[in-house]
This record gives structure tokens, sequence and C-alpha cells, in this order.
């Protein structure tokens, strides 16, 4: 665990959720969270940007944190479909998701936009969740730690500082296929990670949270978690769900 800091329990809900299964969702979380009697993890929802506007009304006063999905790298300007980091601070995201794998393979992002785009949510105001991990052949190859060296060095900016940025390591070849790494692939790859961050940052390293992401779920989360240097989750799937979410957040130690 990061020195000093609550586990980090994000939910990505991906392109998923309409007006009112959104709004019930969170309503639905909500409720599991004012019953709690205490909360073992900071929370964070990131539900598609049509819903942002409206769960911010509803999670207003409530200790769980909207984030998007992602970011343009610009503040403002002629970018049709795209959200700048300022419109998210504007409608109550604290959070920003940025360098996700499927941003990285499905629009050919590389290091150097992931890192302007860091750049503009720092710019923001917001915390930038940066994501890294290599696929099945890159692994397959033994090149797991060099790719995300690589990424790291590459997407983090000058600006990044432990409290405003969060790194998510998810294995690409894990995402949704119901595979998660083994305990001792996710120690190598954290430890590496938190080796970098030391190097990068002194003394401010050991307080940036290392999320991982990789089809998390209740039954496994709790072994995921007592991982040296794993602060916390990426979830994708499982955050559809109230009451896996939920589970996954009580499992924080």
């Amino acid at each position: 665990m990061a020195r000093g800091r609550k586990a980090l329990i994000a939910g990505n809900w991906k392109m998923n959720g309409l007006l009112d299964d959104g709004v019930d969702r969170a309503r639905g979380l909500l409720a599991l969270v004012a019953a709690a009697d205490r909360l073992s993890a900071d929370i964070v929802l990131c539900p598609p940007a049509t819903l942002l506007a409206i769960l911010a009304r509803e999670l207003r006063g409530s200790p769980v944190a909207l984030g998007g999905q992602d970011c343009h790298a610009d503040d403002r300007g002629a970018h049709t479909g795209d959200v700048a980091a300022p419109m998210l601070a504007d409608c109550g995201c604290r959070f920003v998701i940025v360098g996700h794998s499927e941003r990285r393979a499905d629009h050919g992002e590389k290091n150097a936009l992931v890192r302007r785009k860091a750049e503009a949510a720092h710019r923001a105001g917001l915390v930038a969740i940066v994501c890294l991990g290599e696929n099945q052949a890159e692994r397959a190859k033994g090149r797991a730690l060099a790719v995300v060296e690589k990424q790291l060095k590459g997407s983090l900016p000058k600006s990044a500082d432990a409290a405003n940025t969060v790194i998510a390591y998810e294995p690409v070849w894990a995402i949704g296929s119901g595979e998660t790494a083994t305990g001792e692939d996710i120690a190598a790859v954290h430890g590496h990670l938190r080796g970098l961050l030391d190097k990068r940052l002194g003394a401010a390293g050991a307080k940036v949270r290392i999320l991982y992401g990789g089809s998390v779920k209740p039954a496994n989360v709790a072994e995921i978690l007592a991982i040296d240097n794993v602060n916390g989750a990426l979830v994708g799937g499982a955050s559809l769900d109230v009451d896996d979410f939920w589970a996954i957040c009580r499992a924080a130690p």
C-alpha cells in the first residue's frame, strides 16, 4: 500500500449505461455507502460522458467521487465530439482516466498524447489515472516490464505528483477476458513501477497509488489487494453490478 493513503477503487463503466439504469446504479451504491460503518477505500465512478452531469448531482456531498473516462489534450477548441478536462471539472469530476488500453488500441493513442492528456487533467485540477499495460504477445516475449517502463516514462508528465496522479496497471490480455495475472506477475510489475516512481519523484514516489486492473471481481480482489504495491483496483465489468462493486470496495484493507 502507498504509505499514508487509502486504497482507491475506481469503477470504469466504459460505454455502458443509459440515464435510468445509470442513476439507479449510482443510487444503489450510495445506499450501501450510507449504511456502512466505515469506508476503507476511496471510491470513484467513471460513467460515460452522457451521464456525468446527472451523476454529479447524485454524488454531490457523498464520499463517492466522479471521474471521466478520457479527456482531450487541449482545454478548448475545434475538436468535435471530444471533451476537455476543464469541462469535466466544471460538471463535478475530480478524476479522469487517460491512456486506457482501449483508447491506445482502438484510437491509436501513443504515450506522447497520453502525457498531454495527463497534463491537461492537471491544469484542470483533476487527478489523472494513467493506464499502462502489456499485451499477450509482449508478455509471451518476456517484455512486460520493459513495455510498462516505456509507457510510464513516456506517459507521465513533469507535473505529476502523488496528489494529482494515479497509475493503473492493466495487462491488456486480462481485460474483460476473465483471466487475471498471477500474484507473482502483479507483484513484479507493481514493484518495478514503484521503483521507477521512486527514481522519478523521490520520496513522493512511495505515495503514488498504483491500481491493478484486469478482470477484478469479488472472488479475487482480496488476494490482489494483499500484494505489495497494489493500492487499489480499476474495475471494469464488475463495476456495473452494484453488489459486486460494493464487495470489491469493502475488500480494501
